[in-house]
């Protein structure tokens, strides 16, 4: 199980964010629909609890919770960008 950031992911939260180095960004699971896929991810700025995946990219750490780690299904994550979007794709 691993969490990865794309280099234009980074641009993306650096450029259209405004994120800066030092800061913490959770990755998480978060209740969508009832249809076929109920659930999705979620980012925001916060800061660890209980972290249970981290990587730190260019100085910005990205991590999931211990609560949020069940979607992964033991998947790792790769969260990148397309065009000003963040997507997530397990691999």
């Amino acid at each position: 199980m691993e969490l990865i950031v794309t280099p234009s992911a980074l641009s993306c939260f650096k450029g259209e964010w405004g994120i800066a180095d030092g800061e913490t960004i959770r990755v998480f699971v978060r209740y969508v629909s009832g249809g076929e896929t109920p659930f999705a991810f979620g980012v925001t700025r916060d800061t660890p609890i209980d972290a249970a995946v981290t990587t730190v990219a260019e100085k910005v750490t990205f991590y999931m919770e211990s609560k949020d780690i069940w979607f992964l299904d033991g998947k790792s994550l790769s969260v990148d960008c397309e065009g000003e979007d963040i997507v997530f794709r397990f691999s």
